[in-house]
């Protein structure tokens, strides 16, 4: 019965870290991606309800929506729309320094990136 019982409490205490640290990665997001063609900022604004993330990513040509958002653990992909492309996003969240690593796809070309909590 002790033993069941700690399982349980084990059990409920780490689904509520779990959800605490992924609550976390809501907000405003920046960083800089290093391309051929120079230096691309990046602005996201991150949503979570749940295992999905939505929000968006401001670019110089305007707003585009995140899409097929999956968090599992500090693990998350998603979407954006590049010119009528999807280019996925990979991305792994780090609490403790507050940092997103961040690998996106475009056409084959993976480039990464570490964005910061916005302060602003």
């Amino acid at each position: 019965m002790k033993r069941r019982i700690f399982t349980t409490v084990a059990f409920v205490c780490c689904f509520t870290i779990c959800l605490a640290v992924v609550a976390d990665l809501s907000g405003k997001w920046t960083g800089s991606l290093k391309t051929p063609n120079g230096d691309f900022a990046l602005n996201y604004n991150f949503t979570l309800s749940g295992d999905k993330v939505t929000g968006t990513a401001e670019t110089p040509q305007g707003t585009i929506n995140i899409t097929d958002g999956k968090v599992t653990g500090n693990d998350f992909t998603f979407n954006v729309d590049v010119n009528g492309m999807p280019v996925p996003n990979t991305c792994k969240y780090y609490p403790e320094g507050d940092t997103i690593s961040l690998t996106l796809d475009y056409s084959g070309y993976k480039m990464h990136s570490t964005l910061k909590r916005s302060t602003k």
